[in-house]
């Protein structure tokens, strides 16, 4: 077989395996990249691309090679779900840049970011002083996001009966049936206050697949798919 006729087969082959392999690792893998699964499709690309010219390299051993870079992102992906804590290990946690609009210097060199950059990133979400934002928070996937101080926001029917006061955002409180104690206190909230407010809800702690409170007390439940849908 001519080389060129190798070499499309060759690049067929592996485009379909790739493929194949993207398609086992979910959606997610489509979106932001974790910091890991940019240097594994690095690396992958590479392997693919020389796999695809060099005709000397066997293509069975190259594909175990592909194989195996995408074996660890898809491990790393299962023990992330199967448990918080190897989750922030993997991901890490959001950095807080801004608090109640005051600049954080610190968080902003341990992420390596400069001023100007945070600046053009509030201008991209339609903010131009910093003063004016309760919480900037750089999320594990590199986003940030932004929420306004409560009279820097847009006014909802149900605020103009309310008193202006310090929000902060909302906190998951409990995630896949585990209550997270640092985001209480994030909040203000003890542990019994949320055990009380699902008594009062007939819930337990193990239906909740995700629920999410703020320091005003509001809260909102989505549960378990074996349990009624949603309540709040």
């Amino acid at each position: 077989m001519p080389e060129y006729l190798q070499v499309a087969v060759r690049s067929l082959f592996i485009l379909l395996s790739l493929f194949i392999i993207t398609k086992l690792l979910g959606k997610k893998q489509l979106s932001k990249l974790s910091f890991f699964e940019y240097i594994t499709g690095i690396t992958v690309g590479s392997i693919a691309g020389t796999l695809s010219m060099d005709l000397g390299l066997p293509l069975g051993e190259g594909l175990m090679s592909i194989l195996l870079w995408f074996l660890f992102p898809l491990l790393f992906s299962i023990l992330s779900l199967k448990s918080s804590r190897f989750r922030r290990f993997a991901e890490g946690t959001p950095s807080i840049f801004i608090k109640n609009g005051e600049i954080d210097e610190k968080a902003l060199r341990k992420e390596k970011y400069s001023v100007d950059e945070l600046l053009e990133q509030l201008r991209k979400k339609d903010v131009f002083r910093a003063a004016d934002v309760e919480f900037a928070t750089l999320d594990t996937n590199g986003d940030l996001s932004v929420m306004l101080k409560k009279n820097k926001q847009p006014l909802l029917k149900e605020d103009m009966s309310l008193v202006t006061q310090v929000s902060t955002p909302p906190q998951a409180v409990i995630s896949d049936g585990k209550i997270d104690e640092a985001a209480l206190n994030e909040i203000g909230f003890p542990k019994p206050w949320l055990l009380k407010e699902l008594s009062k809800r007939q819930l337990s702690v193990e239906s909740i697949f995700l629920a999410q409170a703020d320091s005003e007390g509001n809260l909102t439940f989505d549960l378990f798919n074996w349990t009624n849908t949603h309540q709040k």
